[in-house]
């Protein structure tokens, strides 16, 4: 495999210094450019042609998404952001993602293992962009805002919810997990889906302070209300909870009532959040009653946790390759026999709603 070519775009000498280090000690990557604000980052990434670009996103004279719009008009070359750990940065990051950055990083703010952990996490994201198809996962951003008919999922006339449905409603969950492309993927799902709704447990793979940043953007977009998760949250019908950055989310039943357990333990899967953690225990609280989701993103985290859903009669919907951006742990739950359908994320909105008007609002028990 050839070398990974790598330009690095920072305003600070020493950020510059630190991330050109890390990339040339790993083998099979070299730093060919450094670059200190936008103009200059154009003027190397012409000459140079990088595989791919670290991107600082506050810089003088030219800033990060002015830059990255410039880069990917005149080149669809794979771009990670860097970002700053505050809630705007975190912002700014989901902007970037929508106008085609395949992923970003978020800068340490102190400490060796903030700096231990920035280094893993930027390393594999160069390796995961280098060779990326960006003009595929720009057309699928962009299509997102303006969807292209897809082959039509009939969504069935909504039938009038009993008296009961919210006691019904309260003893399902959907349990959503998701991670490289996530942020776009789920703005279009939750500005789709529409209430009544069981419980929604989300793991998106995700910094500290990020994932409430994106509790905030998604619950602008959606009725549906959404935000980040907190320890003893009680599970609620129409509410959306997000794994909190850095903690795995558990769900657990105390006096009768579902709710929200955060640890910080170990990663599971390589990750924390893990969606593996968060389905498993949905699985064990719910059992037959867990609808799970598993979407955009690499590495295998969820695939455990989807086949546990499934062993206690739950079922399992995965994202379609087409659709994705990274067709990574939905395709491992898929070719290891955990998902029960595939779905394009243009219908996945009327897919969820119909499985719950039959499943638990419906007087039948039977499946999409």
């Amino acid at each position: 495999m050839n070398e990974i070519r790598v330009l690095v775009v920072d305003d600070s000498a020493v950020l510059r210094q630190i991330i050109s280090d890390f990339i040339n000690q790993e083998p099979g990557m070299k730093v060919v450019g450094k670059a200190p604000d936008g103009r200059r980052a154009l003027e190397l990434a012409a000459e140079l042609q990088p595989d791919v670009i670290s991107l600082d996103i506050q810089m003088p004279v030219m800033d990060g998404l002015s830059t990255l719009d410039a880069l990917l008009e005149r080149r669809p070359v794979p771009v990670i952001m860097v970002s700053t750990l505050t809630q705007r940065g975190a912002a700014i990051s989901f902007d970037a993602l929508d106008r085609g950055a395949i992923d970003y990083v978020a800068k340490p703010e102190h400490g060796v293992q903030q700096a231990t952990e920035f280094r893993s996490e930027l390393i594999r994201k160069i390796r995961m962009a280098a060779g990326m198809n960006v003009q595929r996962i720009i057309e699928i951003r962009r299509r997102r805002k303006t969807p292209t008919p897809v082959p039509p999922v009939v969504q069935k006339p909504p039938e009038k919810p009993p008296l009961s449905a919210p006691s019904k409603l309260g003893n399902a969950v959907l349990a959503l997990g998701i991670s490289t492309g996530g942020p776009p993927a789920l703005a279009r799902l939750f500005a789709d889906l529409q209430p009544p709704m069981p419980p929604i447990l989300v793991v998106q793979h995700m910094p500290p302070n990020f994932t409430r940043a994106l509790g905030w953007r998604l619950n602008s977009l959606s009725k549906l209300t959404i935000k980040e998760a907190e320890a003893g949250d009680p599970l609620r019908p129409n509410e959306v909870l997000i794994a909190p950055g850095g903690l795995h989310m558990r769900v657990v039943r105390r006096a009768g009532m579902a709710q929200v357990l955060l640890e910080d333990s170990p990663p599971v899967s390589g990750h924390k959040p893990s969606v593996d953690v968060m389905m498993m225990s949905a699985a064990k609280c719910f059992g037959a009653n867990t609808l799970g989701i598993i979407m955009t993103g690499m590495g295998r985290d969820g695939a455990e946790g989807c086949r546990a859903i499934r062993a206690a009669g739950g079922y399992v919907l995965g994202q379609d390759e087409a659709s994705s951006d990274v067709y990574g742990m939905n395709k491992v739950a898929f070719v290891e026999g955990n998902v029960d359908r595939q779905f394009h994320l243009d219908e996945a909105a009327t897919l969820i709603t119909n499985y719950v008007q039959e499943k638990w609002l419906a007087p039948t028990l039977a499946r999409v």
